[in-house]
């Protein structure tokens, strides 16, 4: 069947199922958990190709508004303190910020040359975007909305990620094969400027370094060498005077621990909310990887679809969804179990980055090709996981950061 004619069945499809459910301002969340009068949560999802950002409301379920933001917007991320949502600009070379609770935007950042990642800090204070056309990273003061430091990287960097405890900073090097760690300076509120994080060590080794995760304990951090068959393990140096270094003076080092085989093309790391496995998305060789992080070592690789490009575990550590870009649908394996589903999930067409609502009854996927975000009721009465609905995005959506919207004291 030709795509577009498979495309209209699944829509069609959303569309039936959406209108058992259908209120006077959209599809309603009708069997699903309450929320408190008031209560509002929103999706934010970044079209590259149309310069925008989707804002889907996850209660009334449709499309809330687009906003207009600056050039190839590919990468989105939460402040988790405050009502705010930061969109990477690539081709602008800015950092959109979004009010939340008026859904407008509400500044725009400078950055360097082709920015490509952003992440937040624990305390919603500090965000960290990799620059990969100028080999950098800015550091903003999101207090002050501004680009307070910026630090020298490997070759395009892809990936900058910060470590819970804010003192570790990790950044994939792509054009490089290297891995750099920054130590970043302790956060104060009275200083009018700070020094730019430090780099602390360097990896290289890794080709195509893009995907990173960072363990909760802040001690360890995955990288995926996406240009080959590897994750490389980095142990990361802990804090002088903590548990880790009193039990192993090492621990005050950051050092490579291990070049782990998975398959082709690793593009996407996916960590278990209690870091003790991470689940790797093996693009080219349609498989997933499972991997210790107690014991570095890969406990078994599967086959899971046409083309897996992202993946993503449930709260309680139970379920890996894992989006399968070249079939057109969503795969679901049983961490308990060891084992895929015998059952997996229509979305549209070339379905690709994942997100959770924070109650974890929704599953959204963005799909880039057809340009709209899919909706799966992640738990029914039939016990098994259903395709709710599909909503209209932007031309290639790429990412997608959820906020629940907090009432400020």
């Amino acid at each position: 069947m030709p795509t577009f004619c498979r495309q209209s069945l699944i829509k069609s499809f959303a569309v039936v199922v959406c209108a058992l459910f259908l209120g006077a301002s959209g599809c309603r969340r009708s069997d699903f958990p309450d929320v408190p009068d008031g209560y509002k949560e929103f999706a934010y999802v970044s079209n590259g190709g149309s310069n925008t950002v989707t804002v889907l409301d996850l209660v009334y379920l449709r499309q809330d508004r687009t906003l207009q933001v600056g050039i190839n917007p590919t990468s989105l991320a939460a402040n988790p303190f405050r009502n705010e949502v930061y969109v990477v600009n690539t081709q602008s070379g800015t950092v959109s910020v979004i009010d939340a609770e008026a859904n407008r935007v509400a500044a725009t950042i400078q950055v360097r040359r082709l920015p490509s990642f952003v992440s937040v800090d624990a305390t919603g204070h500090r965000a960290y975007v990799a620059n990969s056309g100028s080999n950098s990273i800015s550091v903003l003061d999101l207090d002050r909305r501004r680009e307070i430091a910026v630090a020298g990287t490997g070759e395009q960097p892809a990936v900058a990620r910060i470590s819970r405890d804010g003192r570790s900073l990790v950044v994939t090097n792509r054009g490089s094969g290297s891995v750099s760690i920054f130590e970043v300076p302790p956060y104060d509120a009275a200083a009018r400027s700070e020094p730019a994080p430090r780099l602390r060590a360097a990896f290289p080794g890794c080709p195509g370094a893009g995907d990173a995760v960072i363990l909760p304990d802040s001690l360890k951090a995955f990288v995926a060498c996406s240009a080959g068959h590897q994750v490389m393990a980095i142990s990361l140096a802990a804090a002088k005077g903590s548990w880790a270094v009193q039990q192993n003076p090492a621990a005050m080092t950051d050092h490579m621990l291990a070049l782990l085989d998975v398959g082709k093309m690793p593009v996407h790391l996916a960590m278990k909310p209690d870091g003790g496995e991470i689940f790797v998305s093996n693009f080219d060789s349609d498989s997933i990887s499972e991997i210790s992080t107690w014991t570095n070592e890969v406990g078994g690789t599967y086959a899971i679809g046409n083309r897996p490009v992202r993946g993503i575990v449930s709260g309680d550590n139970g379920r890996l969804w894992i989006a399968n870009f070249g079939a057109d649908s969503l795969a679901i394996y049983s961490i308990d179990d060891g084992k895929v589903e015998p059952f997996g999930v229509r979305a549209g067409s070339a379905p690709d980055a994942l997100a959770f609502s924070k109650d974890e009854h929704l599953l959204l996927a963005a799909d880039a090709h057809s340009g709209d975000v899919a909706l799966v009721r992640t738990e029914t009465n039939q016990g098994r996981p259903v395709l709710f609905t599909i909503l209209p995005a932007g031309v290639s959506p790429n990412a997608i950061a959820v906020k629940a919207i907090e009432k400020k004291p």
